[in-house]
């Protein structure tokens, strides 16, 4: 199974009715690892709710940069364009659920 997949521009993707959480991260971010497997429990559990993605900010420095991304990891809550919310560092499932709740659909 080859499915292509349409490459979907930061703009867009951000401009959605969905909350889009993004997670801005490194490879060599030890914090960034201990966080993805949050991130995927939170995907999993919320998948009609809101959308994770990844940004690795050395491969996409120039949208870090838009958004004043000082460190990782960094996540941003975004819905139609606008940021709802942002954190840096590491958090808990449980952290992250109560402070994403009322973004959430």
């Amino acid at each position: 199974m080859n499915a292509t997949k349409k490459k979907v521009s930061f703009k867009e993707l951000i401009h959605s009715d969905t909350p889009v959480l993004v997670d801005f991260y490194a490879n060599w971010c030890g914090p960034c690892k201990m966080l993805s497997p949050v991130l995927a429990q939170l995907a999993s559990k919320h998948s009609g709710d809101i959308k994770v993605v990844k940004i690795d900010v050395d491969k996409n420095p120039g949208a870090a940069q838009s958004l004043q991304v000082r460190g990782v990891p960094t996540m941003m809550l975004f819905k139609n364009g606008e940021i709802l919310w942002r954190k840096s560092g590491y958090m808990s499932l449980a952290q992250l659920e109560s402070e994403l709740q009322p973004h959430m659909a």
